[in-house]
């Protein structure tokens, strides 16, 4: 059998130098009695995958609101890929792997419903306003408490992840790192593959130039992509790209924003408009009707007030939910 000491000293007999030991974690909020079979990472790993704000992400939007199809991505399906590419580089870094999935199943779990626009909209009329990334540490920290605990818990290597994993600040762990680039290196291919299977694109829309470095089809662009982050960040003390990868992403990028992300098809005027009708809605409702918030939520308003907790309220649901809760509450019912 082996012990958890086991594993850690396995850690530092296998793994890089600079890769992050779970013995040598710089701890957690709360200290906790160790696992008898777990490193602190898989425990953290563990318990995001048992999260109920892990569960909800199988019905939040990726990029198509209420898309007609079994095979567009959500994000759960992103959180997934994200962790499969993360895991793959980490791996053949020799870096710690079950820090890197932790921070990668964790680093989407504060995200709205309705994808970005969702976040937008709760950005635009929350005081203070609102970052999923933000979010996502404080669902780990706060939100998924339990009788016997506050929040996860989770060790500081994975919180510093999940809440870098966008934004001006970097990680400070390789590990960390992985997820930032890995989580670019997905969204943008599983948004062509999806643009492209919707027929908003076509491939003879996307730039020449990416489709020569890259490659021509999702396989290859992925893997080609993972390749030049292996062979540039080996040795090194930061995870990067070439120059070449680097430059052509950030244009490919950029392409998607012009002609997917922003593309009438996929975000339709009247579609946008409602989801700022129904996020809005619901959320001004709970801020002037806090004793309507559940019954952990309520705690949250009595501490940190009703538009906290009314944002915390609405950024937790799912598509469907926040449908049908508005539905509940503003559609009159027909007469019997």
């Amino acid at each position: 059998m082996l012990t958890r000491e086991d594993l850690e000293k396995r850690e530092y007999l296998i793994l890089s130098d600079k890769a992050a030991k779970s013995a040598a974690s710089r701890g957690r909020m709360v200290s906790e009695v160790k696992d008898v079979t777990r490193t602190d990472f898989q425990r953290d790993r563990d318990r995001i995958i048992h999260s109920k704000a892990f569960r909800r992400l199988m019905h939040k939007t990726q990029v198509f609101l209420a898309p007609e199809g079994d095979h567009f991505r959500t994000r759960l399906t992103h959180t997934i890929e994200v962790s499969q590419i993360a895991r793959t580089i980490a791996r053949a870094l020799n870096l710690n792997e079950d820090l890197t999935e932790a921070i990668a199943l964790g680093h989407d779990l504060g995200h709205t419903p309705f994808g970005h626009n969702g976040e937008e909209i709760l950005n635009k009329i929350h005081p203070g306003g609102f970052k999923h990334n933000v979010q996502s540490l404080r669902v780990a920290d706060v939100l998924e408490s339990t009788t016997s605990r506050r929040g996860l818990n989770l060790t500081l290597e994975v919180r510093d992840g999940m809440v870098n994993h966008t934004g001006s600040e970097v990680p400070f762990t390789l590990e960390g790192q992985i997820v930032r680039l890995s989580d670019r290196i997905a969204y943008i291919n599983h948004d062509i593959d999806d643009a492209v299977r919707s027929k908003v694109i076509s491939l003879d829309d996307i730039p020449k130039s990416s489709l020569e470095l890259f490659g021509y089809t999702h396989r290859e662009r992925i893997d080609n992509m993972v390749r030049d982050a292996i062979m540039n960040s080996d040795g090194n003390n930061h995870i990067i790209q070439s120059d070449d990868f680097r430059n052509e992403m950030n244009y490919l990028r950029d392409f998607m924003f012009a002609n997917v992300y922003r593309n009438p098809q996929v975000k339709r005027e009247a579609d946008l408009t409602k989801v700022e009708v129904v996020i809005s809605s619901l959320y001004s409702y709970f801020v002037d009707h806090p004793e309507e918030l559940p019954e952990d939520l309520q705690k949250i308003c009595n501490a940190e007030g009703p538009y906290v907790a009314s944002k915390d309220y609405i950024a937790g649901m799912t598509d469907r939910f926040a449908l049908s809760l508005y539905t509940d509450l503003f559609v009159p019912k027909g007469w019997k």
